[in-house]
């Protein structure tokens, strides 16, 4: 079975998994609230008690059992009487991290003293939002302790499988692009190679975010959502909103990500893993060999062409796991989406994946079919491997060690092309996180009752342009720059609640847009610089274990002595 199946077939189990039995799942009793930060709500002894009532260290990460609903008589804003859920009666453990938030101990005090892993059991406020039509918003929502814990059994092998792929990242790409430079032999050809990659990046995804923009005044998603949906999300996910904006704030200005791309300290830039820093120092090193001579250089070239080949086995051992690593992370999003939020956000996320269809099939597809010269369906089937992680991780640094074996062995790309193409791709290359970008923004101002000039949407296009450029020192990229762009507009950041249910879900489609591009991108430049690029047929993947995505493990490993 090739491994493009088995990940499908991870996927298709994760997702079963996720309905079934995660925290949202309509099969299992909600009872439990899993609060991000329940600094929001109040907590009593006693409904009765007097007082202003409790409240939990801010950004505590708490799960609530809950033990009893009380229910009382409210009226909306029409004047109709609805029986809603007021009071909860709810159990939690005393954790360390509120121990250590609790200075002075009044909170501890308050609570009885608990000692720390102690239950403690308290009466939470819920919160009944009215809503101008009529009708409340209950907030927080329960969701099941079984699904929790079975994605909490989930999680760490869907981390292990992300924190093994990561691994290969940093060696792989250092010792690819030095050797890939050293072999060029040719300073000009570095620079303009270099030139038209970040020229066609810049390009495409300007391209996208304009799709992005034209889609979503066309569909207007925003019509879609009703004020019910609006006060739900809004308040559900406000608090995790509010940490994106802070980001944003603080991230680093254009100018300085393009300043830092310059290491200060070569050894800090690989032990942190920053690409663009890595990618300066690596091609920068390879040329300083080329012009010590063949003769001084070649020790270091060969022994960073073994410790290439060497990445590439450690990821073939690592796609082994491919199918059980993906299967957790699909669980444990698709666990944690949730039908309302999905439902709430459907005309929105449509916009999106149609919009991200359509970059993909008609400019990428125009992009292989008429510069690079390859059939479309030959070129997709290539690539495979590389989209499906990246669909599954949410993660083009992730996707990128099997985006360089794709190109290298499947598309049959030069290591030169494809180690200075791709890892400045995963970096600067962000044409559906851009589209994604102009949805979002046209969708919360549509919500809000904001009508965007064409000034404003220029705006936008640059904005997320220069964004995805700037983007590598931010981390969480996508939400992050997405506050950016919405401020350029003008447009309220507070809007960012009512997407972030559905971010994490349509991560998996731009992310896979997002590697589908830098594949693009490198054929093109492969054939551009007079390199025949031909796709790799599965029967020929099969019939020659040494080269292609499959059966690289089938030989027996042998003893290796010094000499």
């Amino acid at each position: 079975m090739q491994i493009y199946t088995k990940i499908l077939l991870g996927m298709l189990v994760g997702t079963i998994i996720g309905l079934t039995l995660g925290p949202t799942s309509s099969l299992l009793e909600k009872d439990v609230y899993a609060l991000d930060d329940a600094s929001g709500y109040t907590l009593k002894l006693s409904p009765e008690a007097e007082g202003g009532g409790i409240t939990l260290p801010a950004k505590v990460k708490v799960k609530m059992q809950i033990q009893e609903v009380r229910e009382a008589s409210l009226e909306d804003t029409t004047g109709t009487a609805q029986t809603l859920p007021t009071w909860a009666r709810v159990s939690f453990k005393w954790s360390k991290e509120m121990a250590i938030r609790d200075n002075g101990g009044a909170l501890a005090a308050a609570l009885g003293s608990p000692k720390q892993g102690q239950p403690v059991e308290a009466w939470l406020k819920l919160k009944n939002t009215p809503l101008k039509e009529g009708g409340f918003v209950t907030a927080p929502t329960p969701t099941s302790g079984i699904g929790i814990t079975v994605i909490e059994w989930l999680s760490p092998i869907g981390k292990i499988f992300m924190r093994l792929i990561k691994m290969v990242i940093v060696p792989l790409v250092f010792a690819s692009l030095l050797v890939g430079v050293a072999s060029l032999g040719d300073i000009r050809k570095l620079g303009r190679l270099g030139g038209r990659t970040l020229l066609v990046y810049m390009i495409t995804t300007a391209l996208a975010i304009t799709v992005g923009l034209l889609l979503a005044q066309l569909v207007e998603p925003g019509s879609f959502m009703d004020a019910a949906d609006k006060a739900r999300l809004t308040a559900q996910f406000e608090s995790a909103a509010g940490a994106k904006v802070a980001s944003a704030a603080a991230a680093p200005s254009t100018l300085d990500n393009i300043l830092n791309i310059i290491p200060a300290n070569p050894m800090g830039s690989l032990s942190s893993g920053n690409m663009l820093q890595i990618i300066f120092f690596a091609a920068l090193f390879g040329v300083a060999l080329t012009l010590l001579g063949a003769e001084e250089a070649k020790p270091v070239v060969v022994f960073f062409d073994k410790v290439q080949l060497a990445m590439i086995q450690i990821i073939h051992i690592v796609m082994m796991m491919a199918p059980y690593g993906v299967a957790a992370l699909i669980a444990e999003v698709v666990g944690n989406s949730g039908a309302s939020v999905l439902l709430a956000l459907l005309g929105y996320g449509a916009t999106v994946v149609l919009g991200l269809a359509i970059h993909g099939g008609v400019i990428y597809g125009a992009l292989v079919k008429f510069v690079a010269r390859l059939p479309w369906i030959d070129f997709m089937r290539a690539i495979r491997p590389a989209q499906l992680i990246a669909f599954s991780t949410s993660s083009s640094s992730a996707a990128l060690p099997v985006s360089m074996e794709c190109a290298e062995e499947n598309l049959r790309v030069s290591n030169p092309i494809a180690s200075f193409v791709l890892p400045l791709g995963s970096t600067v290359n962000m044409d559906g996180t851009a589209l994604y970008q102009g949805v979002a923004a046209v969708f919360i101002a549509q919500v809000f009752g904001i009508d965007l000039t064409v000034g404003d949407q220029l705006s936008i296009v640059l904005a997320a342009t220069m964004a995805s450029v700037g983007a590598a020192g931010v981390p969480g990229a996508g939400m992050i720059t997405l506050a950016m762009v919405l401020t350029s507009a003008g447009i309220p950041t507070v809007g960012i609640a009512l997407i972030l249910g559905m971010d994490r879900l349509l991560d998996m489609f731009r992310t896979a847009v997002n590697v589908t591009g830098d594949l693009t991108v490198t054929a093109m430049m492969a054939t551009l610089e007079g390199e025949q690029v031909k796709p790799m047929s599965p029967e020929e993947d099969r019939a020659d274990p040494k080269h292609g995505f499959e059966g690289r493990l089938d030989h027996s490993p042998e003893a290796v002595k010094p000499d």
